[in-house]
This record gives C-alpha cells, structure tokens and sequence, in this order.
C-alpha cells in the first residue's frame, strides 16, 4: 500500500521537474541567442566600417596612370592554348604553298591537253592516211574473212572526215561580218552575251563526248547483220553537227574577246575580266572534298587551255589587220598579260580558300598529278581500251576537234600561201609541230611514270580492262569491299576512268564470280576520299558469314580519283 502511494506521488512529481528543465531550456535559448544577434550586429557593423574603408581606398586609387600601367603590363600565354594556334598556322602555311602546288599541277595539266591538241594537227592526219592506204590496198593482199579496218582506224577516219566537212562549213562563215555585228552592240548585252557563251561552252563539252562516244561504239561494235551498219549514220551526221556548232559558238567567244580588246576604253575588257572574280563568290563557300576538288582542278586546266587558244585567235586576227606589224604586238601584250593575270590570281585565290574552309592539306595537288599520270601510262600499254586524246577529254571536259577547227580556219584565212617558198615554209612548219608532239609526248610519258610509281600505281597499270559486255550498273555493283582468296590475284574494276570504245578488248578471260568481289588493297589509300554509294552496300549482303566478318577488318569502301565520271566536269558540277 505504501509502495502504492510512493509511485503515484513520484509519478506526479516527473511532469513537474520537466515543465521546470523545458522553462530552464527555454531562458537559456532565448541567452544565447541575444548574445549572438548583439555579436552578428557587431561583426555586421564592423565589415560595413571595413567595406567603407576598403570603398575609399578603391575610389582613391582609380587614376589613369594606373590604369596605363595595368594595361602596358598585363600579359598572356599563348602555349596555353597551344594546338589552335598550331592549327592556325599550318592553315597559313597551306595557303603559301597552295600557288606553287597549283601551278604545278596546272602546268602539268597543259602539257597534257597541248598533246591531245597537237595530235589533231600532227599525228591524226598521218593516221588517217595509213588507214586510207590500208583500205586501198586490202583488195590486192587478197585477205578475205578479215575486217577491212580496225577499230582503231575506223575511228580515225571517221574524225578526219568530220574535221574535213566542219570546215567546208566553216568556211562559209563570215569572220568579218560576225565581228562587226558583235562590235554594234552595247557594252552590258556583250558581257551577258560572254557569259552565256560560258555557260554554253560547259554544256556543249559535257554532251559532245557522249556523242562521239556512241559514234565510234556504234561504228566498231560487231554487228551480225549488213543493215546494222545504217545506224552509223545518224549518229555521224549528229556529231558532225555538234563540231560545227561547238566550232561556232567558239568563235562567237573569240570574236566577243577581239571586240574588247579593240575597244578604245577598254570598259568591255575590264568587265569581263571582273568577271573571273564572281567565280571566287560561287565556288569559295562551298563544301568541298576531295574528289571534287580534283573535278574543279581539271575544269580549271581545260578554261586556262582554252583561253590561251583564244587568245592566239584574237592575236593572229588583229596581226592581220595590221599587215603582220610586229609593233602591234607589243600594243597587244598588256593586254593578253591582263588576261592571263586575272585568270592566275583567281584560280590561286579561289583553290586556297577552298583548301582552308575545307582543311584539305596542298599534298592533294600532287595526288591529282599522279591520277593524270596514270591515265597517261595507261594509255600507252597495249591492253589499253581508250584513245589518249579522249582520256583527256573525259578527264578534263577538254574536247579538241571543235577548237582545233577553228584554228585551222583561222590561220588558213588569215595566212595567204602562195608560192613554192610558202608550200617549203609550211612543210618545215608541220615537221616542227611533229617534233614538238613527239617530245613533248616523251617527256610527259617519262614525268607519268615518275609520278605513278612514287604514287605506288604499278600494279593497276598490269591489271586487265573491263570486258565490253559490262554495263555501268554492274561497274558499281562490283566495286571493291571484299578480299579475295590468298591464291587469286587482285583484281579491281573501274580503276581507269571510264572507258572509251576507240578499240575493242581483245580475248580477256571471263572473270570468275569470286574474282568480281576483290579487295582494294593497293598502296595508294592516299587517292581515295570516304565517298561511298549505295551500290556498295548490296554487296555486303550477298557474300554471307565471311562478308560480316571481314566487314569489321576492313575500312568502308571508297571512291577512287581513277572512277570519277568525267562526263559531269565540263558543267563545273559539285555531287
């Protein structure tokens, strides 16, 4: 009973003792946090007394000598940010060494296209003959069963024929008459009148190979039937149209030039020279690869050619006017020095900024030498199925029957031979253009074959063409993406650009299916830019197992310099 009441009084007195322990908290809370706001307050007013002072002391040490002095002073370093400034300068450095790998990859571009343009003059004649004397000669060798001429010869023979009717109708063409006519119009209607001459000239070249291409495979194909043959001639009568018709809108071109630099202020001269710069406009603030670049560089070289053509014309059309005075020469060279400044600093100007918007390194120019080497080499081999004259012209969009015409009609017009001396003078005249064709064919081959074999490109040379049979479609189908079996050699299709029909292949082996699918593994990686298309793909599916397997060992297919449509060059078209 006692304990009862013990607990019960104890118990009563525990809510007691903590109503007094929470009061003592409480009263001591409430202490602390007095002493505390008094020692914020204090430390508060003393940082603002410090803040005040330090104020002061800021206000009274602004002045504008300390102010130059921190600005004389202050430094930076630079090796912070050391790889954007190395980036910057080799940028700088590629645009220095841009003139001189331009200029010569141009030169070597013009030594090529004056080979294809002296062979019209020099050894397309001499041809022509041998294959005329052939075919009157066939009946007396008694050969029957025998094709009365090769492939070859056909083709030149249809050329000699071409160039002999363009210019019986060029020679009904008023050079003087046209010259006046262009001469009356204002200065604005002559510059667009150029400019459309431009534009004209880009898409009679791209079409006007097509043309003679499919004349001269319709021409040589086999043919089972006598009446196939009547397909030639709608097909000749189509290009001889086209030469004439390019020939004329050349010389509309070269008469436009001779009217400005007759112009007494030399306003029409001028403007078209200007107008080289708009190219830099269209072309600079593009993206471009690779392959691209080389379609603009090989349009560049052909434009350059042509114009240097054009000014012999124009220089051989005002000698004439003057009676040969060698004093108006001089009267014409700065002129022709204006000309062919503006077209150099355009070109340099617009392949560095190229090259420096897009990081593509000068090195490319030397790539783009050995690629025009190679056409050439390959040209020359036995096994070859393409005239070189036509290499480059689908290399380089530069078709030379139709300027080689107007030439011939110039000079004939314009040098009267009369004479046995002048029959002397221009025999000695042919054999000097013969001999600077031969040299110049020899050391061009010598240079090709420097360059292809720095470039590591001999085994392409010894690989075997295309058959005949094979169509575009199957060209890209069978490109390379795949290895071959150690045992087969290596095989790849479409290295050479793509073929002319000058000739027919001759007993080439029928490829096996596995051979279709060989493997790019030659030397020059350095030629090929990653441009992939979509006919590479289907590939890869059909090979099974080992195909995915070595999918991941090998690098994605790319474009080879060596298989670029040159068709699509002449109209200075970016893919």
């Amino acid at each position: 009973m006692a304990d009862s009441l013990a607990a019960a009084q104890g118990e009563e007195n525990e809510p007691e003792k903590e109503g007094k322990e929470r009061r003592m908290e409480g009263g001591s809370e409430s202490r602390g946090s007095k002493e505390t706001s008094e020692v914020t307050e204090t430390l508060g007013f003393y940082d603002k007394k410090k803040a005040q002072k330090d104020k002061k002391r800021s206000l009274s040490d602004l002045s504008l000598a300390r102010f130059m002095g921190a600005e004389l002073t202050r430094g930076y370093f630079l090796e912070h940010n050391e790889a954007k400034y190395t980036e910057r300068r080799e940028r700088v450095y590629t645009c220095l060494r841009i003139p001189k790998e331009l200029e010569k990859l141009m030169l070597f571009g013009f030594f090529l296209c004056l080979d294809a343009f002296l062979y019209v003059f020099t050894l397309l004649p001499l041809r022509v003959l041998l294959a005329l004397v052939h075919l009157l000669t066939l009946p007396c060798c008694g050969l029957s069963g025998s094709p009365l001429l090769q492939p070859a010869q056909v083709c030149d023979v249809l050329k000699g024929v071409i160039v002999v009717l363009c210019y019986v109708m060029m020679s009904y063409v008023d050079y003087s008459m046209m010259y006046h006519l262009i001469r009356g119009q204002s200065v604005i209607k002559l510059y667009i009148i150029y400019n459309m001459l431009e534009v004209a000239d880009r898409l009679f070249s791209s079409f006007g190979q097509d043309i003679l291409d499919a004349l001269y495979w319709t021409a040589t194909e086999p043919k089972e039937k006598k009446r196939a043959h009547i397909g030639v001639v709608p097909h000749f009568l189509m290009a001889v149209l086209y030469v004439f018709l390019h020939a004329i809108l050349i010389m509309v071109q070269a008469t436009t030039l001779n009217v400005a630099f007759n112009s007494h202020n030399k306003s029409l001269l001028t403007i078209m020279m200007s107008n080289n710069f708009v190219e830099i406009k269209g072309s600079v603030f593009k993206k471009f690869e690779k392959n691209n670049l080389f379609q603009m560089s090989n349009s560049d070289i052909k434009e350059r050619f042509t114009n240097y053509v054009l000014l012999l014309i124009v220089c051989l059309r005002n000698m004439e006017q003057f009676s040969w005075n060698p004093d108006h020469l001089w009267v014409l060279f700065p002129d022709v020095v204006m000309v062919i400044a503006s077209e150099v600093t355009v070109d340099v100007v617009k392949h560095a900024f190229i090259t420096k918007f897009n990081d593509i390194t000068a090195d490319v120019y030397w790539e783009y030498r050995a690629s025009l080497a190679f056409d050439l080499v390959s040209s020359r081999q036995k096994n070859a199925y393409t005239d070189y004259s036509d290499s480059v012209s689908r290399r380089m969009g530069f078709i030379p029957l139709p300027l080689a015409l107007l030439l011939i009609r110039v000079v004939t017009s314009s040098v009267k031979i009369q004479g046995s001396l002048s029959f002397m003078c221009v025999l000695l005249f042919y054999l000097g253009m013969i001999s600077l064709k031969v040299l110049n064919s020899i050391v061009l081959l010598g240079t090709s074959c420097v360059f292809v074999k720095e470039a590591n490109m001999e085994e392409k040379l010894f690989q075997s063409p295309p058959s005949a049979a094979s169509s575009r479609s199957n060209s890209r189908a069978h490109r390379p993406t795949h290895t071959t079996p150690p045992g087969e050699p290596i095989v790849e299709d479409g290295v050479v650009s793509s073929a002319s029909v000058t000739c027919q292949p001759t007993n080439h082996q029928q490829e096996s299916p596995a051979s279709t699918l060989p493997t790019s593994q030659s030397d020059d990686h350095f030629l090929t830019t990653p441009d992939g298309e979509d006919g590479d793909k289907d590939i890869s599916a059909a090979t099974g197992e080992e195909g995915e397997g070595l999918k991941h060992r090998n690098p994605a297919p790319k474009k080879d310099l060596l298989e670029i449509d040159r068709f699509t060059i002449c109209g200075n078209r970016i893919d």
